[in-house]
């Protein structure tokens, strides 16, 4: 009855963001598939599409969460007005931010991205 949802933005639905915008964009999604999920680059874009999609504020009984991960970043991407040289931006200051973070820290990668999300 339930899409499959996370709590936070996952990195498996990455791939299915690939069409979704234009060619810069795909090169993007094109890099992250060749590196592990751990990568702080991975990371990165989990962290974007969090900031974007609003996963903090996401309920698991709404609509949205009901319909699925894949679906809400889908829309999100789709009804995002800005040019993919402003997502690309967008990335690149969420890998700031974790970089930044991680270097302050010193937690795994993964333990970071619950604290900035």
């Amino acid at each position: 009855m339930y899409a499959e949802n996370e709590i936070l933005f996952p990195a498996y639905v990455i791939p299915e963001l690939r069409g979704s915008r234009g060619a810069a964009w795909q090169g993007l999604v094109d890099r992250l598939l060749t590196l592990p999920e751990t990568h702080e680059e991975v990371m990165a874009f989990m962290l974007m599409m969090i900031r974007l999609n609003g996963c903090m504020e996401c309920e698991t009984d709404s609509y949205r969460a009901m319909r699925g991960c894949s679906a809400c970043a889908l829309q999100t991407l789709r009804r995002y007005k800005a040019s993919d040289e402003n997502l690309l931006e967008l990335y690149a200051n969420a890998l700031l931010d974790l970089r930044t973070f991680l270097a302050q820290t010193r937690l795994p990668a993964y333990a970071a991205l619950v604290e900035m999300a």
